[in-house]
């Protein structure tokens, strides 16, 4: 038998994604609102008067839909109940609507969904919605990661699940930044600081780090080579996401040419260049025959 296939037999006997068809759906409305506001921009530009950015629904919508469909993929590996996973995974689904129908209806009608300003009644309440929202996606989320920091979690798949747990970090952290801008009433901060780099890029490590840990499974680099890669990458993306926060404490612009920046993105190059490198190991699964086969031999199972 394949060897590569073997091992695609013995990393997946948890699924990504399964059961969680709710929150990829969800995630997908999310690039299908993110698409009909970019056609709406490319036509007739982003401003709607006097505060609304049909921009800024897209961009939002478009995150918040790649951040759901990366929590689909990883909430099995949780190694929660049935009962729990649904808890969360509905409460998840009603807590993002609001947010998508928020950002999107307030862009159009020409408010900005949560800093208002002489609006009315219903954009107060809108905005003080979004808020409460916001917070219970902070409060709900902290409780969907406590789980694998486990030993129960590491079991499903250990390397995948290390790589989570580096992601998950950065996630709050993330979290935090956005708690940040709320009470700021502002992403910008000090004389050219912009929060929302810290806010976003942390998010992004839900996708870049769990990938190359799932790409060092479908390899054959040895486990302990695998952990040792796991670690470096999540540890380098996690300090550049602290870099990227330490200078938007002290106000300053990312696009200067000065230690923190720099430290940053040496640290998210060294992520990429080994993530490029366990891809070349991994090459395999780039392949339309390799997914065919371990189809078959699911299915057969």
């Amino acid at each position: 038998m394949n060897q590569h296939l073997k091992g695609f037999d013995k990393n997946t006997s948890v699924k990504l994604f399964e059961g969680e068809r709710a929150l990829v759906w969800t995630g997908l409305l999310g690039f299908l609102l993110a698409a009909i506001c970019g056609i709406w921009v490319i036509l007739y530009g982003g401003a709607r008067l006097p505060d609304g950015n049909v921009a800024s629904a897209f961009s939002f919508n478009a995150a918040l839909g790649i951040f759901l469909i990366s929590t689909a993929a990883i909430s099995p590996l949780s190694a929660r109940s049935p009962r729990q996973r649904a808890f969360f995974r509905w409460t998840f689904v009603l807590l993002a609507l609001y947010c998508y129908i928020a950002e999107t209806l307030q862009n159009f009608r020409g408010v900005n969904p949560r800093f208002v300003k002489d609006g009315s009644f219903f954009d107060h309440f809108i905005a003080n919605g979004f808020a409460l929202v916001a917070l219970l996606l902070v409060i709900f989320y902290i409780f969907f990661s406590i789980p694998f920091f486990r030993r129960k979690a590491s079991q499903t798949r250990p390397e995948i699940v290390l790589a989570i747990r580096y992601a998950l970090l950065m996630t709050l952290l993330s979290f935090a930044a956005g708690i940040w801008i709320s009470a700021n009433q502002s992403r910008f901060t000090g004389l050219e600081g912009n929060i929302i780099w810290l806010h976003g890029l942390g998010f992004h490590g839900l996708q870049v780090l769990p990938l190359i840990a799932w790409l060092t499974e479908h390899s054959s680099i040895t486990t302990a080579l695998r952990r040792r890669i796991i670690h470096l990458t999540g540890a380098a993306f996690s300090l550049g996401v602290i870099f990227i926060g330490w200078q938007t404490l002290l106000g300053n612009t990312l696009w200067e040419w000065t230690w923190l920046p720099m430290l940053a993105g040496g640290c998210f190059l060294i992520t990429l260049a080994v993530g490029a490198a366990v891809l070349f190991q991994a090459r395999h699964v780039l392949s339309p025959a390799y997914w065919q086969r371990a189809s078959n031999r699911h299915l057969a199972s």
